[in-house]
């Protein structure tokens, strides 16, 4: 009996997990359609519905056939390609392809901004590809009023989270028993350390928590393991600790 029970409870589980999947579909689709109606000019969103919208785009080029795919294709190669070689796309592409994809968001998107966790440099290139549009991450925590770092404008590297912010300061701390350091190669390595304005005095009637992350000099201590790459870009590579309390944001 209670395995019946049990058995019972992971399918009803199941079931459950499945219809909050299949709800969270309709929402992010309705978010689209939305979108299409409103035309916004900046789209602030999460890396899950940029997947989404990824996943959806890819579908619908491979149920055209073989011949619109490959159009596709060239064309998205083709205007890649451009971009990453600092000159400008032709704009037969956009005419013929992309202008299309484009007025799913209504037509008038300038500026992607993704935040809340990583977004995949794949999924990244394809929206400033398809979007005809900036597309811009950054990084940052409740406890530095939100912006640490964020991408320069006319950035078009991805897989980093930018320069870091003018109102505040960051260092790299080694973290020895991760092997992470200073003296790293290709790239110095080690915990994110935010100095600054921006940073909070402090948990409300939590002294000891607020000295744990905040040191003597003024220090906060983020937990996250970040690299500096080529123009003093900051990268995220890992995590040092898990603090249950902390509301991180990959802004």
């Amino acid at each position: 009996m209670p395995s019946e029970v049990g058995c019972s409870l992971k399918v009803e589980k199941k079931e459950e997990n499945q219809k909050g999947k299949r709800k969270r579909n309709k929402d992010n689709l309705k978010l689209v359609d939305d979108m299409a109606v409103l035309r916004p000019t900046v789209f602030c969103r999460v890396p899950r519905l940029y997947n989404r919208i990824y996943a959806g785009i890819m579908n619908v080029v491979k149920t055209y056939g073989s011949l619109r795919e490959r159009i596709f294709n060239a064309a998205y190669n083709a205007k890649r390609q451009a971009i990453f070689n600092g000159k400008k796309p032709s704009p037969f592409w956009d005419r013929l392809v992309f202008n299309k994809i484009k007025a799913r968001l209504g037509g008038r998107v300038r500026y992607m901004v993704s935040g809340a966790s990583p977004l995949s440099p794949d999924v990244m290139d394809f929206l400033r590809v398809c979007f005809v549009c900036q597309v811009v991450k950054g990084y940052g925590m409740t406890e530095t009023s939100c912006v640490i770092s964020n991408m320069d404008q006319n950035d078009i590297l991805s897989g980093h989270v930018g320069s870091p912010n003018p109102a505040c300061e960051i260092k790299l701390v080694d973290v020895p028993e991760m092997n992470y350091t200073s003296e790293d190669q290709p790239y110095p390595r080690g915990e994110i350390c935010v100095r600054g304005p921006i940073v909070f005095q402090g948990y409300y009637n939590d002294e000891v928590q607020t000295r744990e992350v905040i040191d003597k000099h003024g220090w906060l201590h983020t937990g996250d393991i970040g690299a500096w790459l080529p123009g003093g870009r900051l990268k995220i590579i890992d995590r040092k600790k898990n603090i249950s309390s902390w509301h991180r944001e990959n802004m």
